[in-house]
This record gives structure tokens, C-alpha cells and sequence, in this order.
């Protein structure tokens, strides 16, 4: 299902730059997270559903691939969906794609649904999990 992916559009500017005229590894963080937010939008039904069962969601691991430099005025498409859900943790993963077609960072980050009750991490169960498991996505959807 096509809306399971967000695809958010964000020039370079120079505040995202280091000394070396790249963008800040740090700032490839901010991105996704711009990315994620515009899933959790896509998906307001998701986020009632987490919010009723007393869930939210909280980052526990983030691995990313930094494959080329992004410079000032690069346009890029952040590429945000779920690959995987576990028994207890889930994986969102990103894809930062330039205009031209190079892939310029991917990530896969782990996340839990924590009980906010109990602060701790929960089962992904029930209808939430049935939701969840309707959004994955094969990481193949990220290159179409």
C-alpha cells in the first residue's frame, strides 16, 4: 500500500552543514525524525490506537549507512516506513535519497512500544500490532 511510506522533500541549507561544506552527520538524524513525523501523520488512526492501549513510541536503536555527501542547495527525499515487527520491538526504516538518485544515507531503527503506565516496554500485541503489521513494507519499496 503506497501511503505505508512518507516521502518528505527538504533542501540543504547552510545550517545543516559542518566544516567541510557536507551535511552534519548529526543533522541525517533530524531528517529521519522529519520523516517519521510525517508517517505518524499519514497514520493519525495509528497513533489513536497507540495512544487508547497507553503506548508510545520510543527510539531504543538506530543503525545508519552514510554512502555520500549531501552539500548546500541538494534537494533530498527522506523515505520513511516499517520493515519489521517483532514480538516486542519493531524496525522503521529510512532511506535520504538526492535528487540526482544517489542514496546518500539509510538507517534501520529499532523501536519498542512502551507502556506508559508501567514505563516500561510492552508485548506489540492485539490491534495494535495487527495496524503495525499492515503498514511493513519490504525494504525493496524503498527504491521504487
Amino acid at each position: 500500500m503506497s501511503t505505508s511510506l512518507s516521502r518528505v522533500h527538504l533542501r540543504v541549507r547552510g545550517y545543516h552543514l559542518d566544516g567541510y561544506g557536507h551535511v552534519n552527520n548529526a543533522r541525517y538524524l533530524e531528517f529521519m525524525e522529519e520523516g517519521r513525523w510525517d508517517f505518524f501523520d499519514q497514520h493519525p488512526e495509528m497513533i489513536k490506537e497507540l495512544h487508547q492501549a497507553g503506548r508510545a513510541f520510543v527510539v531504543v536503536n538506530l543503525n545508519i549507512d552514510y554512502l555520500a555527501a549531501a552539500v548546500h542547495g541538494d534537494d533530498l527525499e527522506i523515505i520513511t516506513g516499517i520493515v519489521d515487527i517483532g514480538e516486542r520491538s519493531g524496525v522503521c526504516h529510512h532511506r535520504i535519497v538526492r535528487k540526482d538518485g544517489a542514496v546518500i544515507a539509510r538507517a534501520d531503527l529499532t523501536f519498542v512500544l512502551l507502556d506508559m503506565r508501567a514505563n516500561k516496554a510492552a508485548a506489540i500485541e492485539a490491534e495494535v500490532r495487527e495496524t503495525l503489521v499492515a503498514l511493513t513494507l519490504p525494504k525493496e519499496a524503498f527504491s521504487a
